[in-house]
């Protein structure tokens, strides 16, 4: 079955008050970000910086990082299931969960790479895939689904695929200074 609408129960799209941008961490997350990618990286694109962000903040709450879920409500905490449901799915409710698919790699393999050795176990059915790989295949997948929000444009989705690995790089510099207390 086909799911026409972002809203989907297993999904939700709604992302207000997702971000925490406005409280004393994400102030933090936003401001590390800023000074990673800009200063260290030399980074300007800013929509792309805003972006690796709000990803921080968003993932903070466990239940956005595991927002796709199976029709029972038991979140898909596996890349391979969550492009068995985004082939389910049409329109933006297929854009969402590719993007969502971008995100959870780009957020394990930039900040917590050494959990993908168990993520990716031979007991788990993302054992044979590239978290790399599948995160810029996801966000290009989002990129050509045209969408009304112009909050996320198809050329930033676009750019996260085609620098996929810089944000990566650029979200373990970011651990790196909160854990060694640099700023």
């Amino acid at each position: 079955m086909n799911h026409e609408t972002p809203n989907d129960d297993r999904m939700n799209e709604d992302h207000s008050g997702d971000s925490l941008s406005g409280n004393a961490v994400g102030q933090f997350f936003v401001g590390v970000s800023e000074y990673v990618f800009h200063s260290r990286l030399g980074v300007v694109d800013t929509q792309l910086v805003d972006y690796v962000s709000d990803l921080l903040c968003r993932f903070m709450r466990t239940d956005n990082l595991h927002r796709v879920r199976f029709l029972n409500g038991r979140p898909i905490t596996e890349v391979v299931g969550m492009l068995m449901e985004a082939k389910q799915r049409v329109g933006e409710a297929k854009r969402e969960v590719h993007r969502h698919i971008g995100d959870f790699t780009l957020f394990w393999a930039g900040m917590y790479p050494e959990a993908l050795r168990e993520m990716r176990g031979p007991d788990r059915r993302d054992q044979f895939i590239s978290y790399s790989e599948e995160g810029k295949r996801a966000y290009h997948v989002a990129a050509l689904i045209e969408t009304a929000r112009d909050d996320l444009p198809c050329s930033l989705m676009q750019r996260l695929s085609e620098q996929f690995d810089m944000c990566a790089y650029g979200l373990r510099e970011i651990r790196r200074e909160w854990e060694h207390g640099v700023l």
